[in-house]
C-alpha cells in the first residue's frame, strides 16, 4: 500500500509541476519582455552618455580650442611690433592648450578610462578610491591570481558603477569613508560598495543608481540596492561573463 501512495503523491507532483510551471511560450515571452526593457534603458543611458559628452566637448574643449586659435592669431599679428605682446600671448595660448588637453583627457576618461586597460579592474578601482576624496579600504578577492580577465565591457560596467557610488557616497550620503569589494565569481566579477552614511538612497532622487542599474542591466548583469534610512547603504553589482 504504501509504494502506492508513494507512486501516486510523485504522480500528483509531477502533475502539479507540469501544470504550475511555465510553457516555454510563456518563458520566452518574459526573456523578450525583459531584454526589450534593458535594451530600452541601454539606449537611453547610451544617448545621455552621449550628450554628456557633447557638452563637455562643446563648453569646454571646443571653447578652449577656439581661444587659443584667436590668441595665436593675435599673436602673429603682434609678432612685428609688439614682440613683448606676442610672447605673452603665446604664453597665455601654451596655458589654454594645456587646459584643452586635460578637458579632453577628463572626455576620454569618461568614456573608457586608459587606467583600465593599463591596470585592470583592481588597479583601476584602487586608484579611483585614492582619488574620491573619502577614506575608502579596497579588498580584492580573486581577480588579481590569474592572468585572465574580464572582457572589457564588463570591467568598465564594474568600473564605473563603482565609481558612481563612491560620488553618491560623498555627495549624499553624509559618510567619510566607504568600503569596496572585489570578487571574482564563477559567473564574472562582482563589486560591492558599502557606507556607513544617512541611508534612504532613492534611485528617482537624482542619484546615480538608475545609470548603474541601466549599464548593468544592458549586460545581463544584477544589480541590488540596500539603504534602510539610517544606513548603512550597500550596492552590489553582478557582471556575467566567460573568464
Amino acid at each position: 500500500m504504501l509504494p502506492l501512495i508513494t507512486a501516486l503523491a510523485g504522480l500528483g507532483a509531477r502533475c502539479s509541476e507540469a501544470l504550475l510551471k511555465p510553457s516555454p511560450k510563456a518563458r520566452l515571452a518574459v526573456r523578450v519582455e525583459e531584454l526589450t526593457q534593458t535594451r530600452a534603458g541601454a539606449i537611453a543611458a547610451h544617448a545621455a552618455e552621449l550628450r554628456r559628452i557633447e557638452r563637455d566637448l562643446h563648453d569646454g574643449t571646443q571653447a578652449r580650442l577656439v581661444s587659443l586659435s584667436m590668441r595665436i592669431g593675435l599673436a602673429g599679428r603682434a609678432y612685428e611690433h609688439d614682440p613683448d605682446t606676442a610672447r605673452r600671448m603665446l604664453g597665455d595660448a601654451q596655458d589654454l592648450a594645456e587646459e584643452a588637453l586635460a578637458e579632453l583627457r577628463h572626455v576620454v576618461r569618461g568614456i573608457h578610462p586608459p587606467i583600465l586597460t593599463d591596470r585592470g579592474l583592481a588597479g583601476a578601482v584602487r586608484a579611483l578610491a585614492a582619488n574620491s576624496g573619502l577614506d575608502v579600504t579596497v579588498r580584492v578577492d580573486g581577480l588579481e591570481d590569474t592572468g585572465a580577465r574580464a572582457p572589457a565591457a564588463v570591467e568598465a560596467a564594474a568600473y564605473f558603477a563603482v565609481a558612481e557610488a563612491l560620488t553618491d557616497t560623498a555627495k549624499h550620503s553624509g559618510a567619510s569613508r566607504a568600503a569596496v569589494r572585489l570578487e571574482r565569481l564563477p559567473t564574472g566579477p562582482r563589486a560591492v560598495v558599502r557606507d556607513e552614511g544617512l541611508g534612504g538612497a532613492d534611485e528617482g532622487a537624482g542619484t546615480g543608481l538608475l545609470g548603474i542599474r541601466r549599464r548593468v542591466a544592458a549586460l545581463d548583469g544584477a544589480v541590488s540596492v540596500t539603504s534602510p534610512v539610517g544606513g548603512p547603504t550597500t550596492i552590489a553589482v553582478e557582471l556575467p561573463c566567460v573568464w
